[in-house]
């Protein structure tokens, strides 16, 4: 299975190597809209103002002179995904070509903004198509919206297409793209290498918990590991959800389809690293075998865990796969995961909390997620909260019982499963609440384009 053809192609549908007569497309930033009203004709001038054309960032307007058309867009001068990616969507069909330099950064903003998850029903309209301009890192453009398309793809599509099984699936379509080894163990076949935690999250589901484990690149290479928390449902197990709490839980495998996305970008892109991609994948059911509260489970690394809440999963299973990670002392080791409301709670919906025990780590990926437009932000690791998750009968508690800090105790958890000095932690919303210019509602990749930016200056290009 071929991931590029099997998802949104966004080369095929918002891209163009070549066109006949393309419309131009021209950028003007909104504080030089006087200049430009002054270089136009009375009739020209007459178009825009027909149109109420005022350069606001993401508004167009159409100019015609002699039979000739063109199209001017307005922008607010930043560098980002929002320049171009209202375009795709709102101009009229055709192809376009730009009159203006652009970054790598507003093209790949005009490609995500083209997107539509298209899997159960037809498009109501083609995306506007763009002309890549001479200059352009072509590669990289569409390798980067390829990577965050296939990520909210998979996001996107519901568990019942999106079981542990069709993750395993698309990872070993990726192995196979990319000339990679693709091990998957399943079900009880993970109490043989010592992955209790994620076989009790997923024992009760009809579809069996999984651990795929992909591996690609050079020995040589530095030892890249990205893991993905894969819940492709979460119920909350016998701590059951409501049904408000439950509506958009198809997204719960948002930190895998992360990972995935990632671990795309990375072999499309020839990455010199050795890269190792682990997604435990489990749906949290109800059945008469499903794991309970007060249930102490065994783990990879050798520490028990005691169960306070069956609905804080996720990181049974990124404990297991982290300790599988870390026994081969990756350079980095980086887990992606929808795992606590309370890092919604403190920067929202729109914004990857971090965590990390490396301040020159953190300060790079930090500043990776400005540049690419990718916002992160750390949050602290503050091990004085450690006692929250200490347990009367097992090494720790899968739960802390204070309202405070669940995303710190979250991540303070994770961390007794770490030994690597160069870990990032992800708690991710993987989801657009509301329509942006580049960022339609639905899944969304978060960090994946800050991530690859650190990797890339880190590790260079093959």
């Amino acid at each position: 299975m071929n991931t590029t053809t099997a998802h949104n192609d966004i080369a095929a549908t918002c891209f163009a190597s070549e066109a006949d007569n393309p419309i131009p497309l021209e950028l003007l930033e909104t504080s030089e809209i006087e200049n430009y009203r002054s270089s136009l004709t009375e009739t020209e001038l007459a178009w825009l103002d027909r149109q109420g054309f005022a350069a606001k960032s993401g508004q167009f307007a159409w100019l015609e002179t002699g039979g000739a058309a063109r199209v001017v867009c307005g922008w607010d001068g930043n560098d980002n995904l929002s320049t171009l990616g209202a375009l795709p969507m709102t101009l009229p069909e055709g192809t376009y070509a730009l009159t203006s330099a652009v970054s790598d950064l507003q093209l790949i903003g005009w490609g995500l903004g083209g997107y539509q998850f298209l899997r159960y029903k037809d498009a109501k309209r083609a995306p506007a198509q763009l002309l890549l301009p001479a200059g352009a890192d072509s590669d990289f453009v569409i390798n980067t919206a390829l990577a965050v398309t296939l990520c909210r793809d998979l996001i996107n599509t519901p568990a019942q297409d999106m079981a542990p099984s069709h993750l395993a699936a698309e990872v070993q379509g990726l192995a196979d793209t990319f000339g990679a080894t693709c091990d998957i163990t399943e079900g009880d076949a993970l109490l043989d290498i010592k992955c209790g935690a994620i076989h009790a999250v997923g024992r009760a589901a009809a579809d069996a918990p999984r651990l795929i484990d992909l591996q690609w690149g050079e020995a040589g290479h530095p030892k890249i590991t990205l893991v993905g928390k894969g819940v492709t449902f979460d119920s909350g197990g016998l701590d059951i959800k409501p049904s408000s709490g439950m509506r958009l839980m198809k997204k719960d495998m948002g930190g895998a389809a992360t990972a995935i996305g990632l671990a795309y970008l990375i072999m499309a892109q020839k990455l010199p690293v050795r890269l190792r991609l682990l997604v435990p994948a489990a749906e949290n059911a109800i059945s008469g075998n499903a794991f309970r509260p007060g249930d102490v489970l065994d783990t990879h690394k050798g520490l028990t865990v005691e169960i306070d809440n069956t609905d804080a999963e996720g990181r049974l299973l990124l404990c297991d796969a982290l300790s599988i990670g870390c026994d081969e002392e990756p350079a980095l080791i980086a887990d992606f995961s929808t795992l606590t409301g309370s890092a919604r709670s403190a920067v929202g919906a729109e914004i990857a909390a971090m965590f990390c025990n490396d301040d020159d780590l953190a300060a790079s990926v930090a500043g990776a997620s400005v540049v690419t437009d990718d916002p992160v932000w750390r949050m602290p690791l503050h091990g004085e909260y450690n006692y929250m998750i200490d347990s009367k009968v097992a090494d720790v508690v899968n739960s802390a019982p204070s309202p405070y800090a669940g995303a710190v105790t979250a991540a303070l958890f994770l961390q007794r499963f770490v030994s690597t000095d160069a870990w990032l932690h992800f708690d991710l919303m993987a989801f657009n609440i509301r329509n942006r210019p580049g960022r339609p509602e639905g899944g969304e990749a978060m960090a994946l384009r800050a991530v690859y930016d650190h990797l890339a200056k880190t590790y260079g290009s093959p």
